[in-house]
């Protein structure tokens, strides 16, 4: 039996997480800059370049101009990155080169207390880039608020998501370098393809089909619904999904990582 993880947890995994947010404490004003930066970037790129252009997007029969369109997957899209890079290349640095997983197992804490309050760590970190953005965004009045609060639980929901599968790659990369391969052919796609930027209806009907598959589409299509306040009837398929998604992920990279980890 010594090879089956109990993944059995215990409230110490709250420790892992005061940890990384005494780190982020020290580090707060190089953390705060992107997300408040970003989001005006992207206002004054597509708000007053590209949208200028496009005119007028129809989504869910509503006609929204296009930076009030692809203002909510912007959120979705700092969800996403947050999770993602803080448990693929921060909890690398921590596992592999700082070696603060040995240090930390070394004490009555487990190995699914640390990878537990790792990946809870990167759900903080997109709830609290969430914020930031939606603090900016409401101030051109692109949220549509009191609906639009709800992006807050839907951060740490999305954070859960992207914060498992990025520590399932941590667990299976062999050097930092390699990330590059996960950032390429899953991150990249999703980011470009998961009506982000334009309307899946505008994709061929294949194409459609393969996107429903990427978790940063669901997360868009809810971000969207919440910040123009407008709930579409397939809502809870989205949510569904990310829910599955993550209850699929997060076992899964504990039971990685473990292997990785206990020799």
């Amino acid at each position: 039996m010594n090879g089956i993880p109990s993944l059995i947890f215990s409230k110490r995994f709250i420790r892992v997480w005061q940890r990384d947010l005494l780190v982020y404490r020290k580090t707060w004003i190089i953390n705060f800059i992107p997300p408040l930066l970003e989001p005006i970037l992207y206002i004054i790129a597509f708000g007053l370049g590209l949208g200028s252009i496009v005119g007028k997007i129809t989504y869910q029969n509503t006609e929204v101009s296009y930076i009030i369109f692809i203002a909510p997957a912007l959120i979705a899209i700092t969800i996403m990155y947050n999770a993602f890079f803080e448990n693929t290349y921060a909890s690398f640095v921590r596992m592999y080169y700082q070696k603060t997983f040995d240090s930390m197992m070394a004490t009555p804490l487990s190995l699914e207390d640390v990878i537990t309050g790792e990946i809870l760590w990167g759900s903080t970190k997109s709830v609290i880039a969430t914020v930031i953005m939606m603090i900016i965004l409401s101030i051109f009045n692109l949220i549509h608020l009191p609906s639009g609060l709800l992006l807050i639980p839907l951060a740490f929901l999305g954070g859960m998501a992207f914060g498992s599968i990025g520590m399932l790659f941590t667990s299976i990369i062999p050097n930092i370098e390699t990330f590059n391969l996960p950032i390429f052919l899953f991150v990249t796609p999703m980011f470009l393809f998961s009506e982000t930027f334009f309307p899946l209806k505008n994709l061929p009907l294949w194409a459609q089909k393969i996107s429903l598959v990427s978790p940063l589409t669901h997360l868009v299509q809810i971000s969207r619904s919440f910040s123009l306040g407008i709930f579409h009837p397939h809502l809870w398929f989205n949510f569904l999904y990310l829910i599955i998604f993550s209850l699929i992920f997060f076992p899964l990279a504990l039971v990685k990582m473990r292997k990785r980890l206990i020799k």
